[in-house]
């Protein structure tokens, strides 16, 4: 009976929060159209050193991790956020596959199912998340909420190995993205009176994470928003007149 109350409790919450978390979202790809089209069109082709070739291969393989993870718990628990954000997670992977292919570096995923990597840590780690979210559907929303703290840590760490402004553009935005995927995880987790505490991301940045909107448009290479559609290469705006181009 508890179990069941659990399920119609966070069900509830869910119907609530994710038309506010994904109004932005959906399934479409259009802003990675933008992300990968006009927006690099415009761009040199600059020198891609050891380390951003290592983060490159790194965090495409990470949106990997993410989407392979919400996909396992969309099976499991049937709640419509993993399967929203894995959507998400996909468009993720193709702006990396985006730059892989401009930057000519092989691609460490190709047709790889759900579940296998070619990093040995990153397999690890699907692992132990995939079963620690088998273990109850709170678990589950940690380890969501886990995730995208872990990616924000890692794009944070990712944008000081580089000044290449296409891998910055692509990267703000992934990190966009992640912000509003901590949003809706760690708000369904309160909705049922759990409080996520950051495990890689500081309290600080954390907490004015949460205390901050759901983000919508693209942003430039300095994490600014955008208010045309050709995302990052574009003049600034006001916050409100922001395309709705997806992340």
């Amino acid at each position: 009976m508890k179990r069941v109350r659990l399920m119609a409790i966070l069900l509830l919450a869910s119907s609530l929060l994710i038309p506010m978390a994904f109004a932005q979202g959906g399934r479409g790809g259009g802003q990675f159209d933008c992300a990968m089209g006009p927006m690099n069109a415009d761009l040199p082709l600059e020198e891609v050193d050891a380390d951003e070739r290592n983060d490159l291969l790194y965090m495409r393989e990470e949106e990997k991790l993410a989407r392979d993870v919400y996909r396992a718990m969309d099976n499991l628990w049937g709640l419509r956020v993993f399967r929203n954000i894995s959507y998400a997670e996909q468009r993720h992977m193709d702006a990396l596959l985006g730059l892989l292919e401009r930057h000519g570096i092989e691609d460490p995923v190709g047709d790889s199912p759900d579940g296998e990597f070619a990093n040995t840590e990153l397999q690890d780690l699907f692992n132990q998340l995939v079963a620690q979210g088998s273990e109850s559907l709170n678990a589950a929303l940690i380890v969501g909420a886990t995730i995208e703290d872990l990616d924000i840590h890692d794009l944070d760490q990712a944008l000081t190995r580089t000044d290449n402004e296409d891998i910055q553009i692509v990267y703000q935005n992934l990190r966009k993205g992640s912000r509003n995927h901590l949003r809706a995880f760690t708000s369904l987790l309160e909705a049922n009176g759990v409080t996520y505490t950051p495990q890689f991301i500081s309290q600080v940045v954390f907490d004015e994470i949460l205390n901050s909107p759901m983000e919508r448009g693209p942003v430039d290479a300095s994490g600014e928003p955008t208010d045309t559609g050709n995302c990052g290469r574009a003049r600034h705006g006001h916050r409100g007149e922001r395309h709705g181009l997806r992340w």
